[in-house]
């Protein structure tokens, strides 16, 4: 079986060999004299002959070391170039990113920023999967994701970028025709339209001011997968809606959607940037952290009504 070329050597011997000084080449490339030394000696036993020729005073190449020193420094110089192309690209904003977010947030706030995004950089590309599934970042080959959670997954990479308030909405025909209930337990008699992608059982978890938590399992004539789908029936007045701040802020706004249930507060999430990993992450992936830590940690749809 043939050995693995020995680079290493080659490369120490025509590094010595360009130096003329084995101390000048092994300050160069960063190492000990002994180490060059020993490399450039492994060469020569390998190759059965002698490279140079030492003096105390003087350093020159043997003939079988002036045969072999263009080969030697081409191997180099393309090793050298090799690494520099690999570090330009490891920190050049640039290539694919394979982004998901959730479907909702997606249409409504990222898609409008990412021309932005281009704008700034342009040898970047985004292939965006949007849905309201939970992606397995690491297992799917994601780059990145937009999470809306209140505690991320703990084995990945979470950089929060603003926090998510969710409220208990009704129109206001909702609320003339059924009555505002006042206290969490009421809404057992009353129509609670439900989302199917909660991590666990679809449920409201109210606190008041006192720290008292009442725990409601909506139950209405709809539930769905996505919670733009459930906004109709209760702009239609036949149902009380939980929804998260960035999808109720244009209900809040024009009060097509009403808050109810004052004095009582859902869990408040946040908006994270998710990576599988801080470590030697790539330039394209920083740069859209950034971007959207930029454009998303102090965001329109922030309720301060």
């Amino acid at each position: 079986m043939t050995k693995f070329p020995d680079f290493e050597g080659l490369a120490m011997f025509a590094k010595v060999a360009e130096e003329r000084s084995f101390a000048r080449a092994a300050q160069t490339l960063g190492v000990s004299v002994p180490t060059v030394s020993r490399a450039v000696s492994r060469l020569e036993q390998r190759l059965g002959a002698r490279l140079f020729n030492r003096t105390s005073r003087q350093l020159a190449l043997t003939d079988f070391g002036l045969r072999l020193i263009d080969s030697a420094a081409r191997i180099y110089a393309e090793a050298e170039t090799a690494e520099n192309t690999a570090r330009e690209l490891a920190t050049r904003p640039r290539g694919l990113i394979r982004l998901a977010a959730p479907m909702d947030f997606g249409i409504r706030w990222l898609a409008p920023i990412l021309p932005d995004f281009f704008e700034l950089y342009p040898d970047i590309s985004i292939d965006l999967h949007m849905s309201d599934a939970v992606v397995d970042i690491v297992g799917d080959g994601f780059d990145a994701a937009l999470r809306i959670a209140v505690l991320p997954d703990s084995s990945l990479v979470a950089r929060q970028l603003t926090p998510v308030d969710r409220f208990i909405l009704a129109a206001s025909a909702y609320i003339d025709r059924h009555g505002a209930p006042e206290h969490p337990r009421e809404l057992a008699a009353h129509h609670c339209l439900g989302y199917a992608y909660r991590p666990r059982q679809d449920v409201w978890r109210l606190r008041n001011s006192e720290g008292k938590e009442e725990v409601i399992v909506p139950s209405g004539a709809l539930r769905a997968t996505n919670s733009q789908a459930l906004v109709p029936m209760a702009l239609r007045g036949l149902g009380i809606i939980e929804l998260p701040e960035f999808l109720a802020y244009d209900y809040l706004i024009d009060g097509r959607l009403k808050p109810i249930l004052s004095g009582w507060t859902l869990p408040t999430g946040a908006l994270y940037f998710v990576t599988p990993s801080a470590r030697s992450r790539p330039a394209k992936v920083e740069v859209l952290s950034d971007f959207m830590v930029a454009r998303l940690s102090n965001p329109a749809w922030r309720w301060r009504g």
